[in-house]
């Protein structure tokens, strides 16, 4: 198998994982994590990928969902870390690819080594490149939503707040709720879809409810789900991921936008 090639006196290889949402719907959240990326020091490379397999594996297909493991392993293991602005796929490389693969040894020792190395993007810049504050301005009240994954699965909580609040006139506006789900889930929100609606709605009315003018996150399907819910409800909140405010993007439409 390849190793990644380390080099003390030279940047560390990143290998960005785009995430399907973002490749198919929201391209400049790639753009704006290797902006980040890069001002934290690192070399940045975004090689040929698919989908984490996520969808799979909630889905009850462990065998697709395998076949698409041993591809991001095979794919991503010559890197030294892998960093996604997505705690949902971060999370499914990091904390379920060994499990999928536990019957196949020599797979199975890809995949930890694979999990080792594998990272959230704010809790990379800020606990792996010691990343205090970003160069950005975004003159708005901000409210911050946790996906679940992000959360609970990769532990990630302090670190976007501590880099939101870094931005140039950002105002930081906590959900009284911010541990609750938004009800999207994945095939969760197709499965249920009158509580997921319901959920999505608390945490509208949570977020509206701060004052803030924009709700940020750090997993797009979360945003989507939001975004697509107060578009049909005539809610007025623009929605963005967490990274592209960081990186400076925040003037351009924000998801969900029409831009006809």
């Amino acid at each position: 198998m390849n190793q990644p090639d380390v080099n003390d006196n030279e940047p560390p290889r990143v290998a960005l994982f785009v995430t399907c949402l973002a490749d198919m719907f929201r391209p400049q959240i790639g753009f704006a994590a290797a902006k980040l990326l890069e001002q934290a020091g690192c070399r940045v490379e975004v090689p040929l990928q698919s989908c984490c397999g996520q969808p799979a594996y909630n889905g009850g297909d462990s065998m697709a969902a395998a076949a698409v493991a041993r591809n991001v392993i095979a794919t991503f293991e010559p890197y030294q870390f892998i960093v996604a602005p997505s705690g949902s796929c971060a999370g499914m490389i990091r904390m379920h690819y060994a499990r999928l693969l536990q019957d196949e040894e020599t797979w199975a020792k890809r995949a930890a080594a694979l999990a080792a190395k594998t990272h959230e993007l704010f809790s990379f810049l800020v606990n792996v490149r010691g990343v205090t504050a970003v160069t950005a301005e975004c003159r708005s009240g901000v409210a911050y939503h946790d996906s679940c994954s992000s959360l609970r699965e990769m532990g990630v909580k302090d670190e976007p707040r501590r880099l939101l609040s870094s931005v140039d006139g950002l105002r930081l506006c906590e959900l009284k709720e911010p541990q609750t789900c938004c009800g999207f889930g994945g095939f969760f929100s197709v499965k249920y879809p009158d509580v997921s609606a319901r959920m999505a709605d608390d945490k509208i009315t949570d977020a509206i409810g701060t004052g803030a003018e924009m709700l940020v996150g750090a997993d797009l399907g979360c945003l989507m789900h939001l975004s697509g819910r107060m578009a049909r409800c005539g809610d007025k909140l623009a929605v963005r991921h967490a990274a592209e405010v960081m990186a400076g993007f925040g003037s351009e439409p924000a998801i969900g936008e029409d831009t006809t």
